[in-house]
């Protein structure tokens, strides 16, 4: 079946979905975007994604062109057409055609090109690898120092999963100065001694929604959290670690740079967190 995707203010089939070639997110990756899991049919930590799109719009100079209740009935309208019950919604902003490729902005007031898409994702919630956990490998940071913004950059995340698939192992983690900023697509933890342990927000790492909300339900099970950078060596010498994603909940991490983790398996912090967090945010999904 042909998905209908929403295209500045029309549902159309994705076949019929055209966007110019001078559109400033394909010649010049000025867009940023957003993507919010689905659960049963509804949206999870969806106000915290409409949030951070606004705060990533600002960030750029760009005006948010929708509400966040008509973000909301987009959202919810293409869910409903495209029969998804378990997936993602994504969520798409550039900065429009200037009519031409140049470097400087379109004049104010060009149109921006707003692109929402849907994801079926049978079984998200009951991905195999939160059993077994993933592997990953260390790659240096090479990205820019705006990694706050959530852009459509995605490049360097794009190559150093690649790397990563070509060593065998799941993911990277991205390093700088001799820490942890955060995985190619997701934040970063690891726990010792109990104590969960995960770099302080700043412009050197995505401010995750799924991270605030977990932190948040961490501290209400009166779990120890301890905000500050860490480096490849203790990931490798600490009893567990993991990572939090939209479309990833809670995935723990069993092999940092060939050094196992524990016993090899996910611990028992990271399994009771993926634990909390699905029970938690389908209370609050919409």
């Amino acid at each position: 079946m042909t998905r209908t995707v929403y295209l500045n203010g029309d549902y159309v089939p994705e076949t019929e979905a055209k966007v110019s070639i001078f559109d400033r997110g394909f010649v010049m990756g000025d867009g940023v975007y957003e993507v919010t899991s689905v659960l049963d049919g509804r949206l999870l930590d969806f106000p915290g994604h409409v949030t951070r799109l606004t705060r990533s719009l600002a960030e750029l100079g760009m005006d948010n062109p929708l509400s966040d209740e008509e973000w909301l009935a987009a959202h919810r309208k293409l869910l409903e057409l495209n029969d998804v019950t378990e997936g993602m919604v994504y969520l798409q902003v550039t900065r429009g055609n200037p009519g031409d490729r140049d470097f400087a902005y379109p004049p104010q007031g060009t149109p921006q090109t707003v692109v929402i898409f849907t994801q079926s994702k049978p079984g998200l919630a009951d991905n195999p690898q939160a059993k077994t956990g993933i592997r990953v490998i260390s790659i240096p940071d090479l990205r820019w120092h705006r990694r706050d913004i959530k852009t459509v950059q995605l490049l360097y995340p794009s190559m150093a999963k690649m790397e990563a698939k070509r060593q065998g192992v799941d993911d990277a983690w991205f390093t700088e100065d001799g820490l942890v900023t955060e995985g190619t697509s997701n934040n970063t933890y690891i726990v010792k001694g109990g104590r969960i342990i995960t770099r302080p927000l700043s412009n050197d790492i995505l401010h995750g929604i799924t991270r605030a909300s977990l932190l948040r339900y961490a501290a209400e099970a009166q779990m120890q959290i301890e905000e500050r950078p860490f480096t490849i060596a203790e990931a490798q010498e600490a009893d567990e670690a993991f990572s939090t994603s939209a479309s990833a909940f809670v995935m723990p991490v069993v092999e940092v740079d060939g050094a196992t983790l524990g016993d090899g398996r996910p611990g028992p912090v990271a399994t009771r967190l993926r634990e909390i967090y699905l029970e938690e945010s389908r209370k609050t999904a919409i």
